[in-house]
């Protein structure tokens, strides 16, 4: 005989009067060539606050990025993953007050989605009783069903270096400490690529050469970005999908050129526009700002940028439970 699925009325309401907030790193996937695999965890941080009240209405606070443009009902990104994520852990609200503070730049290839769904599960997660809350791996799972992979999500549950893979419906990953030296270095540019738009630019395959060539290089970068930054530039170097995305975002792509011409390893973050360089020791992340602001200011006059220099983040998402 097939079973029904619970109806709303039918799961639990969380407790009201909880009130806690969440803190995610923003992220960059890829890394050149571990597309869609590998992902470092930025000092860059989204913080959403969530309270369960007893009204059944939903009161949304946005500020930062995305305060202008972003809906504040049921149709935000956050507002449905903590719906969804409740409803997989049998459980619903009645009510709901949501504070974002959103610094992540929004579709500049600094992972703002799923920073936002992180959020959203871990705080859900968080809200119901103890004996009914999972492990982070459960977290995994559903973020990396949200967005469709895992290279995003990952870093931003875990911190660090994330890397990830797929096996069917099953998503994994384990993470790897990165050298201190190590200083990822941000230019966000003004105009946005949505990663729908720099997907649809990829072919729908590459060669047996490329593919070899570009897994040398990414079993490289890994190396390179835990044990021997040395060799960050040849370890960055991309077969895959730069190119091909690079007409999309050719001042992005002008100044990666530009960058490794002079010898730093710059990479597109994600799907684009950002580039990030990994600099080997704050000496190098300072020449790489200053080289960032003159070539920018030299070529390309029209996109106005914003340089910042990070540290990767070693704690991934962080829940703060308010007592009252």
């Amino acid at each position: 005989m097939e079973q029904t699925q619970p109806t709303a009325t039918d799961r639990q309401l969380v407790a009201a009067g909880q009130r806690l907030t969440v803190k995610v790193p923003g992220t960059s996937a890829n890394l050149g060539p571990g597309y869609d695999s590998l992902g470092l965890a930025l000092s860059i941080y989204d913080t959403l606050t969530v309270e369960t009240l007893t009204t059944g209405e939903l009161e949304f606070e946005l500020s930062g990025e995305g305060a202008d443009t972003l809906p504040r009902d049921s149709s935000h990104l956050v507002v449905r993953a903590i719906d969804l994520a409740l409803e997989r852990l049998g459980f619903r609200h009645s009510g709901l007050r949501i504070t974002a503070d959103n610094v992540n730049p929004h579709g500049r290839g600094l992972g703002s989605s799923a920073s936002a769904v992180v959020a959203a599960v871990t705080a859900a997660n968080s809200l119901v009783p103890k004996e009914a809350q999972q492990d982070l791996d459960w977290i995994l799972q559903l973020t990396s069903e949200m967005e469709g992979h895992p290279d995003n999500v990952a870093p931003a549950i875990f911190g660090g270096l994330a890397l990830s893979w797929q096996d069917s419906e099953q998503y994994s990953s384990t993470r790897a400490e990165v050298a201190q030296s190590v200083v990822p270095v941000v230019a966000v540019p003004d105009y946005e690529l949505s990663t729908e738009t720099a997907r649809g630019l990829l072919p729908a395959s590459v060669g047996h050469h490329a593919a070899a060539m570009n897994s040398g290089r990414a079993a490289l970068l890994i190396h390179a970005l835990t044990t021997q930054p040395e060799f960050l530039l040849p370890g960055t170097e991309d077969y895959l999908h730069q190119s091909y995305r690079a007409e999309a975002m050719r001042p992005s792509a002008d100044l990666i050129a530009a960058l490794r011409t002079a010898g730093h390893a710059a990479v597109v973050s994600g799907a684009g526009p950002t580039v990030m360089v990994l600099a080997n020791g704050p000496g190098e992340a300072a020449t790489v700002a200053e080289f960032i602001e003159a070539f920018t200011a030299a070529n390309t006059p029209n996109v106005g940028w914003r340089v910042m220099t990070l540290a990767v983040d070693v704690e991934g998402a962080r829940v703060e439970v308010h007592r009252r």
